[in-house]
């Protein structure tokens, strides 16, 4: 287990020389740092070989086919060996991975089960999850509470891993805060797995909003919106396409149409995971078209509903090698995940973070959609957001270049109380503060003028230097405990009394 240190306050200047005032900032010492061991077995399919550019699995297959049975057996052993420690239940992965190349073995031949094996083990490859860096995180009340002192709360953590090829997924921590701020961090779990996936229900309306296109009238989604229950499963989809008139196939724009109904299809699906593997195994994959390069920066938020129920939500980025969207996750135990688009204006760019509760009846969130500015957006169902209004803009000394969200406003009695970032001269991020009014987060209350946190000297040089970002704190009693990644290399803590902080936003007033 991972204890916290207290790090004495000081005032201080730091990093690009912004005073930053740090009476108010306890530092923890309670550095988590990437760890390249970390690694998941993955589906690997080598690519093509020029000049001819067919497949190397076919060949692949002929050379384990030619292995004696010897051969097969000691190979195999040998694989077991080097690799059954660092992986849970390897001996699936490899039987899942031959099942997806198997259409490369000749129909008459009869292959042992440790052929197979070998055979799956040759499409597979480990990957280090947090080779590059470990960063961006985000916490929120652990849904299992037992077992704890008083004064002392559960807590998960997600956090950004990112690999080779900068290639982003979500891992998962716990631990407990104490009722003075203390903070102890469980060690993970050595395994980690990417979890099971399983079809998802889908939205008729949310069909619309993904398919729909100014101007444009279509016959092929005309029928299937008029045809399609509000929820649907993909074989009712299916069902619905194999009944298209044959006179409807043929028209100029079926093919584009019908690609962008699979595409909808794809970017949403549910992940699980077993209910007997401790949570830090758990690593959420990019799987959809949208996220082939990565699921980034979640913000997780504990939702409750109008009557009364929670559940956890998280926004994240989905990043497909050229592009970025804004998407949500669900989750009620951190062990089935569904995943599903967000639509509309606001939710462009990156960096949407959820309110904890309706507001008036509308779920609310604060959003960058315009890549500068803090803004306040409004949804009827929580999946279309179609405008957005300025609360920050680009300001103070320290963040001229743009302002954004720190994850989910944190609810006091006094108001919303809002971690921000702001990116100033040699791209320095710092972390700033708002309060917004509780019934009309549209109004700012008052506002830190100078930086809340700043990245200290030992913090500065990493994957990318000068950084200090947060995905989400969480408020414990009358303490903010905050996550922060340093430098895009790994995640620190700090904690900060709530009476303080919004006793001085108050003597520092609103933004301009």
């Amino acid at each position: 287990m991972t204890v916290s240190e207290a790090v004495p306050p000081v005032v201080r200047a730091a990093v690009g020389g912004i005073a930053v005032d740090e009476l108010l900032v306890t530092r923890r010492r309670l550095r988590l740092n990437r760890d390249p061991s970390r690694v998941v077995a993955r589906l690997f399919v080598p690519g093509a070989h020029p000049p001819e550019m067919s497949s190397r699995a076919a060949a692949v297959v002929r050379r384990i086919m030619a292995l004696t049975d010897d051969e097969v057996e000691l190979a195999y052993e040998r694989l077991v060996a080097g690799f059954g420690g660092r992986h849970r239940d390897l001996e699936r992965t490899f039987a899942d991975n031959f099942r997806v190349v198997a259409h490369r073995v000749p129909g008459e031949a009869k292959l042992s089960g440790l052929r197979e094996l070998l055979i799956g083990a040759h499409f597979t490859h480990e990957y280090a999850i947090e080779g590059a860096a470990f960063t961006n995180p985000s916490m929120v009340a652990h849904p299992d509470q037992s077992g704890l002192e008083p004064g002392q709360l559960r807590f998960l953590m997600s956090a950004r891993a990112i690999g080779e090829g900068h290639l982003s997924c979500v891992e998962f921590r716990t631990g407990i805060v104490g009722p003075n701020g203390e903070l102890t961090v469980d060690p993970p779990s050595p395994y980690a797995g990417t979890g099971h996936l399983h079809t998802a229900t889908y939205s008729r309306t949310q069909l619309a909003h993904a398919l729909n296109r100014p101007y444009e009238d279509d016959e092929i989604l005309a029928f299937l919106l008029h045809h399609l229950p509000e929820n649907f499963t993909e074989a009712e989809l299916e069902g619905l396409l194999g009944a298209l008139s044959p006179e409807l196939l043929v028209l100029e724009r079926t093919f584009q149409t019908l690609s962008r109904v699979h595409w909808f299809i794809a970017c949403q699906y549910r992940v699980q995971f077993p209910e007997d593997r401790d949570v830090s195994e758990n690593v959420l994959w990019p799987t959809s078209p949208t996220e082939r390069h990565g699921i980034e920066d979640a913000r997780f938020v504990r939702f409750t509903d109008d009557d009364g129920r929670s559940t956890y939500r998280a926004t994240y980025t989905a990043y497909d090698g050229s592009e970025t969207r804004t998407q949500v996750l669900e989750t009620d135990d951190f062990r089935t995940f569904r995943m599903s688009q967000l639509f509309g204006k606001a939710v462009g760019n990156k960096g949407l973070a959820l309110f904890p509760r309706k507001i008036n009846g509308q779920y609310a969130a604060l959003s960058r959609w315009d890549r500068e500015s803090n803004s306040l957006a409004t949804s009827q169902d929580g999946r279309v957001w179609p405008e957005a209004r300025d609360l920050e803009v680009p300001f103070h000394n320290w963040d001229l270049m743009q302002v954004g969200n720190c994850g989910s406003p944190v609810e006091t009695e006094e108001g919303w109380l809002v971690l921000t970032h702001g990116v100033g001269a040699m791209r320095v991020y710092a972390l700033g503060a708002l309060l917004l009014d509780l019934d009309d987060p549209s109004r700012v209350l008052a506002a830190l003028k100078e930086p809340l946190l700043i990245a200290s000297p030992d913090e500065r040089d990493g994957y990318v230097p000068n950084v200090v970002y947060s995905c989400g704190p969480l408020k414990h009693q009358d303490t903010l405990v905050i996550p922060y990644g340093f430098g895009d290399m790994g995640v620190e803590f700090a904690t900060v009394p709530v009476p303080a902080l919004l006793e001085r936003m108050r003597t520092d007033g609103a933004v301009s």
